[in-house]
């Protein structure tokens, strides 16, 4: 855990967040180990920006990652209190990670918190929904 974090707060440097000023770093980890990062990147017209957790699973998914391949996400915010996925990040996450996934929030205290995927968004909508 304490590579994964350590990963997190490196690639924080990378957050392309020009007009919130709110850098977010995750980390993706699959079962195998391999990682994939991911940032938050802005754009002036707001709608087009992504957040760390989604540039991290896209990524992941763009090199041929399924969900069944993922083991857990690092979510990093240089805040002394802990920041939890946008709805819209949560929302993707249960489409795309398994319901038993961990995710991991990390304060810049070092502080951990630790949720089963399944948690963030109870009664997502899925394509048992369609």
């Amino acid at each position: 855990m304490d590579k994964l974090i350590k990963m997190a707060k490196e690639n924080i440097v990378n957050s392309y967040s020009p007009y919130s000023k709110f850098a977010v770093s995750a980390v993706l980890e699959l079962k195998n180990g391999d990682t994939y990062k991911g940032v938050n990147i802005e754009n002036a017209a707001f709608g087009l920006s992504n957040c760390a957790e989604r540039s991290a699973l896209f990524a992941a998914y763009s090199n041929g990652i399924k969900k069944e391949d993922i083991k857990k996400i690092v979510i990093f915010t240089d805040h002394p209190y802990f920041v939890s996925p946008c709805g819209s990040c949560r929302q993707v996450m249960r489409e795309l990670m398994e319901d038993d996934a961990d995710i991991i929030l990390v304060n810049n205290k070092n502080e951990t918190k630790t949720i089963k995927n399944s948690e963030l968004l109870p009664f997502g909508f899925s394509k048992k929904d369609l």
